[in-house]
């Protein structure tokens, strides 16, 4: 016997609820298995499952009650209206690193009018921030750097799917940058301090990849490598911006403004209230 898709959403949302899990989960993973959007989904609520769809729904499920990322379990998450392949080498993209592109391509439109840009990402994980301002910046020319074999694989991936053209670098930080000077460059580095581990849901620590997460100087240190690294390597004007901590704000803040003196330095805030971004506006 099968079930409707309503009663498998409820009893999966249950199970989900008893383990203190999200229970949006289910809707994201019967999406994934019958193929409908969610307003289609909606409309169909009481539609049988087939036999295939709910053997197929229910192994899923068990695998984020065990504890497993639905984005993983998927290998899909949306980033900014678009679909990007994930697994465990890289980063789940979130939404605030969507607010990161948004800002920059508005101070981009004000900064670099009617130029063809030299854009670069700094620790691309999945490709997200690399591949979307291409999406979004046609003309720009898009490089994007990670250390990890396996992150790129999955960032070329995403790029082909995605029918962009960009150059991707394997190496540390900004190292394989060096021999160029760049209008834009975006990162968003690991910026959590090993401490903070304790705070964090098992989801996360069991799952996504460590490096891509912590580091060192109670969550500094790439920040402190950044801002060294990169003045030689920016035009003028330039653009750079970074993803933040929401404890961060002040002492990344001054890294840069120390590291470019005559820059302006700004702290933005996330649709949240919280201290999220940081843009240094290099001028002439």
């Amino acid at each position: 016997m099968t079930e409707p898709i309503y009663i498998a959403l409820n009893k999966a949302a249950s199970l989900l609820n008893e383990k203190g899990l999200d229970t949006g989960a289910a809707r994201i993973l019967m999406e994934f298995i019958t193929e409908k959007t969610s307003a289609s989904l909606l409309a169909d609520i009481r539609e049988e499952l087939t036999k295939e769809q709910q053997t197929k729904f229910w192994s899923k499920v068990e695998e984020v009650l065990a504890g497993r990322p639905v984005q993983y379990v998927t290998g899909v998450e949306s980033f900014y209206g678009r679909l990007f392949e994930v697994n465990e080498h890289v980063l789940i993209p979130r939404p605030e690193t969507e607010e990161l592109i948004y800002g920059a391509i508005e101070r981009c439109e004000a900064l670099f009018p009617n130029e063809s840009l030299k854009f670069a990402d700094i620790g691309t994980g999945s490709g997200a921030i690399a591949i979307t301002f291409k999406k979004e910046c046609p003309e720009a020319d898009v490089t994007a750097t990670d250390i990890s074999t396996e992150a790129l694989s999955v960032a070329k991936r995403n790029a082909e799917l995605l029918g962009v053209d960009i150059e991707f670098l394997e190496g540390d930080m900004a190292v394989p940058l060096s021999e160029e000077k760049w209008d834009v460059i975006l990162s968003n580095p690991p910026y959590i301090a090993h401490e903070e581990a304790i705070e964090m849901s098992d989801t996360v620590l069991s799952h996504e990849p460590h490096s891509a997460l912590f580091a060192e100087e109670d969550g500094l240190y790439f920040y402190r490598k950044l801002a060294e690294s990169l003045p030689p390597l920016m035009k003028k004007p330039a653009l750079i911006g970074v993803e933040i901590g929401h404890m961060q704000g002040s002492a990344v803040h001054k890294l840069f403004a120390d590291a470019f003196p005559t820059a302006i330095v700004e702290t933005i805030q996330d649709i949240n209230g919280k201290d999220r971004i940081i843009f240094c506006k290099i001028s002439e």
